[in-house]
């Protein structure tokens, strides 16, 4: 029995082994003299200068950032989950996005209310969601909106009595 995976999709997980293979290989590269120096960050900037021993790529130094390295064309800017990612505000983005090859990414501004119907929405059309929170129902949400302004106006009669 043949598999019912497309040809594209066995490239593109073979593509992704393969970008993490590379991965376990590739040295973490480290800004020159960071390890020298505090107040020099070890996030990687290119070395520059005229004597400098990373630039020449002098045996014993740390490697430099290279083409060489690079990940398979296949999954530059994927997921590791093998998605292109989509960030979502609302329930009208949700409707954008191609579920077989896009995941929705829920963006941090979106309240409570809104991430529940994009949840929905999401799970209706089967897309994957990247940032899952365990949201409680939108009704059981409301009510505790309310129970929260009924304290707040309670609160505020007993400072007016004070």
């Amino acid at each position: 029995m043949k598999s019912e995976k497309k040809p594209e999709t066995f490239a593109k997980e073979r593509a992704l082994r393969k970008r993490e293979r590379i991965k376990d290989k590739k040295p973490d590269f480290r800004r020159q003299e960071s390890w020298r120096y505090k107040r020099v960050e070890e996030s990687w900037r290119r070395p520059r200068g005229i004597d400098s021993k990373m630039r020449k790529k002098v045996k014993g130094w740390p490697r430099s950032v290279e083409v060489g390295y690079r990940g398979p064309k296949k999954t530059r800017g994927l997921h590791p989950s093998g998605y292109a990612e989509a960030l979502v505000y609302n329930v009208d983005d949700v409707e954008k996005v191609d579920p077989k090859t896009q995941a929705i990414r829920i963006a941090r501004t979106v309240g409570a209310r809104k991430r529940v119907e994009i949840s929905a929405r999401a799970e209706e059309r089967g897309i994957h969601i990247l940032n899952p929170r365990e949201m409680k129902e939108l009704e059981e949400v409301e009510e505790e909106e309310k129970e929260k302004k009924e304290e707040k106006a309670e609160q505020h009669k007993r400072s007016e009595k004070n």
